[in-house]
């Protein structure tokens, strides 16, 4: 990658061959309209100085870089870190692309933030965002994820959000931006619509990997200052993909680190229940922007399934369609029971509970570490706290 590549998207908002505006001629215009916004306000001394100050005092940043040492010694090999965005203020890296979000409908004058969420984890970041600057907030979200993720449900009422749940479809996550979306479109002029991933229509897969970045920026300077040199690999769970690229983004023109995104295999790669849409899915559209996804002969996106509710999105960023095509970044997939596997080691050896979407991501670690040098290292985003997943997986494993 060069540095002229990283500037993408185009003026088009393509990544290559994927983003773009696939939308209704009058959305056009009100994505424009954000995407000016966005980029003027963002350049201001005064939005930025608020934005840092908020990510240093209430978020917690800048969050540290942690060697799993018990890990690293169970499995063998190369040496296993986290960059714990789970030690955020809401428990994830949501909250990083939430607050610049917010920030923004703020000063479009927006009445009412809209939202969809799988896991929780977004619809609480941003419903904590909105609590903190004064502004309506509504969250949507599918029935099942409602069920599984009720300690984050819980926390979304106690904010003061409108919760919206979705009965539709498959329950899930696809049918929840489906839903926030048609509420958008009621009014686009005072509504703003803060996606929660490196998707949907330009400018919104730049606007987040820009606010993700900051995870990136961090790891690099943290892990120089730690190690004396840059990670050899670095690994991330893939649904829309934000957390990976908020930490791909600073390294790609670092061309000997290694980088790998983790999808779902689900319930196994041939069973047709899983989300690993860059493994097996093809080129379409959905949700407003062209991208891999699982998709029939018609185009018409497949139900997909994980057992972490923020990865099963059968789309996926147009970035990382892009970063797979020059093979600068590769995608791989961990299924249930690895994930589940990866969950508890974690759990009983570093006293740290991940997220079952993070534990994707360390599942694939410990699967490639046994294979490394001691002296190789690799870089895992650990990105959110299992605090949500606790009773499912203790219900799931009978503990």
């Amino acid at each position: 990658m060069t540095k002229e590549n990283l500037q993408m998207p185009d003026e088009n908002g393509y990544f290559g061959e994927y983003g773009g505006q696939i939308i209704p001629p009058p959305l056009i215009d009100i994505m424009n309209e954000i995407n000016d916004a966005y980029d003027k306000v963002t350049q201001t001394e005064s939005f930025q100085q608020e934005l840092q100050q908020l990510y240093a005092d209430y978020v917690g940043r800048p969050s540290p870089i942690y060697f799993a040492q018990r890990l690293t010694g169970k499995v063998g090999g190369a040496r296993i870190f986290f960059k714990r965005e789970d030690l955020n203020h809401t428990g994830a890296h949501k909250i990083n692309h939430c607050l610049g979000e917010a920030l923004l409908a703020r000063h479009m004058g927006k009445t009412k933030v809209l939202a969809e969420t799988g896991a929780g984890q977004h619809g609480v970041a941003l419903a904590t965002v909105c609590a903190l600057i004064g502004i309506d907030c509504e969250i949507h979200m599918g029935e099942i994820d409602i069920e599984k993720e009720h300690p984050n449900v819980t926390k979304m009422k106690i904010l003061g959000c409108k919760l919206v749940p979705v009965s539709r479809g498959t329950r899930t996550l696809k049918d929840a931006v489906d839903s926030a979306f048609e509420e958008y479109l009621k009014d686009p002029v005072n509504y703003f619509y803060a996606i929660g991933s490196v998707v949907g229509p330009h400018p919104f897969p730049k606007i987040v990997r820009d606010f993700q970045s900051i995870v990136g920026r961090e790891a690099r300077e943290q892990f120089l200052a730690k190690e004396n040199k840059l990670p050899d690999v670095l690994i991330a769970c893939i649904g829309g993909g934000s957390n990976a690229m908020g930490l791909f983004t600073a390294f790609l023109d670092d061309e000997d680190v290694r980088m790998i995104g983790v999808e779902p295999a689900g319930k196994g790669l041939d069973t047709g229940e899983h989300a690993a849409t860059l493994t097996l899915g093809s080129k379409g559209a959905i949700h407003g922007f062209e991208c891999y996804s699982i998709q029939d002969k018609e185009g018409n996106p497949l139900p997909v399934y994980s057992i972490a509710s923020g990865l099963d999105y059968p789309g996926v960023g147009p970035q990382h369609c892009h970063l797979k095509d020059i093979k600068r970044v590769a995608y791989e997939s961990i299924d249930d029971e690895e994930c589940l596997d990866a969950f508890m080691q974690v759990s009983r050896l570093e006293g740290i509970v991940p997220a079952l979407e993070s534990a994707h991501a360390i599942a694939y670690a410990m699967k490639i570490a046994k294979d490394m040098s001691p002296d190789e290292t690799i870089l895992i985003n650990l990105s959110g706290r299992g605090d949500k997943d606790a009773d499912f997986v203790a219900e799931r494993l009978s503990l």
